[in-house]
């Protein structure tokens, strides 16, 4: 039967796993005001921006905005989901594991995810011993050539897709699985019945294709890529997003990751196959994107496995250009990226096995902004003068995003290799300053990232969802009055989902472990960690502002609908009083509020 702990047993838990000396197992905490500061453990800074609130049994991030309670911390550091974070708490409290509570919608949850991840299991079980059979001989002679040995074909658990058309779905459905539950992971394709005949149609989604299963932290396997043997397009099929996977918040090999402790540095890679070579050599924290472009869930994925990222992409024309993109990812994330230089245009695959670890451990690796300046110059001949404008335009836009000393730096470089004087190259800078200040925020470029100034909703530039936060941190305090607010001062799902939280007794630090995902999480501990102000009645205050903010935006989103329908309306409408009188009393009542 389906269990979950008990609410009382992990508030107990809770109080027994201090954050303070739980956190100080893995960070140098010092004590500042009410809270202990130190350096986030989750990227890489050299002044602390990491801050434990011992009262809220809070941890918050500034820079990287990382935050949670003590069950969340010890997930994210020892790579943990959250039955084996309260375990592993558990144990070093000495409390012993409690009765479970049935929850039937859990159940039901769970078993149809357990059934479905069961099912990419066996399926991956099936392809792996199928290698080594004679309907698997075209994938392994394939692995052999590219310089596979069979013990790194095991730690990956590569596998053999035979040519057949229903070869898996009989297997998998003669193990007791359905066709709509293959449909589901994607393992097996469905079509309707055609031409009345009532037979459904299925067959398999990977055929004739080495097999690369796709396995999470947690070892379980998501979902699958294929390669092609026989010149098939597409060269590589991956699985497309399941109830139990998404491609755009996974890394392949995120289940290696996990068991390399002290990595200084990750390597992303494009290819399946990038990564199962350079591991074959003996480089560690190597894994690849899934098919698809960086996204911002995957940077902050990698974020958790080491404090710096180095992208080593083909060097093909794609490759580079994703290089560009995932830069940008990383700085919009704040994490401390390089980029791996291959020579030749090898990718990373091919480079190690012309050159061996020694070549690889060799490579250089250069920052994000001599890249870009790189790129930049690469694209213009600075043979002729126009050619030596054009680059120093477009790498006086690189340099302009970073801070004084780092211009410095770079500045020389494009001095020389442009020819212009120093003095015009600064005062080219100037002026792109001037003009970044003087033009409307929608077209100004995107800032890198920085650590977001806690919310104050007395300033009137902040919206009406920034009040919403600030009143929950107010919330938070205990130091309001409950009834003071109501949950229709909130239309935010989240917010909602937070204020009910609170508002039924419930401890921040609790509070936090129903937050939907990781986003969601940093928000609430930024918002329950915040200390809005200092004593009760400064708290009560700042909570009737925005009280008044929230209503005075409500009440005039209200006026804007009814005058929308006024507009809308043909002339002489008889509903037009009506709606004008309903228009003066909201008028009076925001003049009332202001």
């Amino acid at each position: 039967m389906a269990s979950r702990f008990p609410a009382a047993w992990l508030d107990e838990l809770r109080s027994r796993s201090d954050i303070i000396q739980v956190v100080s197992g893995y960070v140098a905490l010092k004590k500042s005001g009410r809270n202990y500061w130190g350096l986030c453990p989750f990227h890489g800074e050299k002044t602390a921006s990491f801050s434990v609130d011992p009262e809220q049994q809070l941890y918050y991030c500034f820079g990287c905005k990382a935050g949670g309670n003590v069950f969340s911390f010890i997930m994210d550091m020892e790579r943990l989901n959250f039955g084996e974070a309260v375990e592993l708490l558990a144990d070093r409290a000495h409390m012993p594991m409690p009765e479970m509570v049935n929850d039937e919608d859990y159940e039901r949850r769970r078993t149809r995810r357990e059934r479905l991840l069961d099912a990419n299991r066996r399926a991956a079980r099936y392809y792996h011993e199928l290698l080594f059979r004679p309907e698997g001989a075209a994938s392994l002679a394939y692995l052999r050539k590219r310089g596979l040995s069979d013990g790194v074909i095991r730690k990956f658990g590569l596998g053999a897709a035979p040519n057949g058309w229903t070869a898996l779905t009989d297997y998998m459905t003669g193990q007791g699985f359905t066709l709509e539950e293959l449909s589901a992971v994607g393992l097996t394709v469905v079509k309707p019945p055609e031409g009345g005949s009532g037979k459904t149609r299925a067959f398999d989604m990977f055929r004739n294709r080495a097999i690369f299963p796709i396995i999470d932290m947690y070892k379980n396997v998501l979902a699958f890529g294929g390669r092609s043997l026989d010149g098939q397009e597409p060269k590589y099929l991956n699985t497309s997003d399941t109830p139990v996977f998404n491609k755009r918040k996974g890394v392949y090999a995120a289940n290696l990751l996990r068991q390399q402790r002290h990595l200084d540095r990750v390597i992303l890679v494009e290819g399946y196959m990038d990564v199962v070579s350079l591991s074959q050599f003996g480089v560690e924290g190597v894994c690849a994107t899934l098919g698809t472009a960086l996204t911002n869930e995957q940077a902050r994925l990698l974020r958790r496995f080491a404090p710096q990222v180095y992208l080593g992409y083909d060097g093909d024309s794609a490759g580079q250009n994703a290089i560009l993109r995932g830069l940008n990812i990383f700085d919009e994330e704040g994490i401390p990226a390089r980029v791996l230089v291959f020579p030749d245009g090898l990718d990373p695959d091919e480079f190690i096995r012309r050159d061996g670890v020694e070549g690889f451990r060799q490579l250089p690796s250069i920052s994000p902004t001599a890249y870009r300046l790189r790129r930049a110059k690469e694209k213009h001949d600075l043979s002729d003068r126009e050619g030596r404008l054009a680059y120093a335009r477009e790498g006086l836009g690189v340099l302009d995003r970073l801070d004084p000393l780092e211009r410095d730096v770079y500045l020389k470089d494009l001095e020389i290799d442009t020819g212009f004087s120093r003095e015009t190259l600064m005062e080219m800078l100037s002026l792109l300053d001037r003009e970044k200040k003087d033009a409307p925020a929608a077209e100004a470029p995107p800032p890198r990232r920085r650590p977001a100034p806690p919310p104050k909703a007395a300033s009137p530039a902040d919206g009406d969802v920034s009040a919403q936060e600030t009143l929950l941190s107010c919330l938070a305090t205990g130091q309001i009055p409950k009834d003071m607010l109501s949950e229709k001062d909130f239309d935010d799902d989240e917010l909602k989902s937070l204020y009910s939280s609170l508002i039924s007794g419930m401890s921040p630090a609790a509070a936090l472990d129903l937050a939907p995902d990781d986003e969601a999480r940093s928000r609430y501990a930024r918002i329950l960690l915040y200390p809005v102000a200092e004593d009760t009645d400064q708290i009560m205050i700042m909570a009737s502002q925005c009280l008044k903010r929230i209503h005075r935006a409500s009440l005039q989103r209200e006026y804007d609908e009814k005058q929308s329908r006024i507009n809308a309306m043909p002339a002489g409408d008889p509903a037009v009083p009506a709606l004008l009188q309903e228009m003066m009393d909201i008028r009076r009542r925001l003049d009332a509020i202001r």
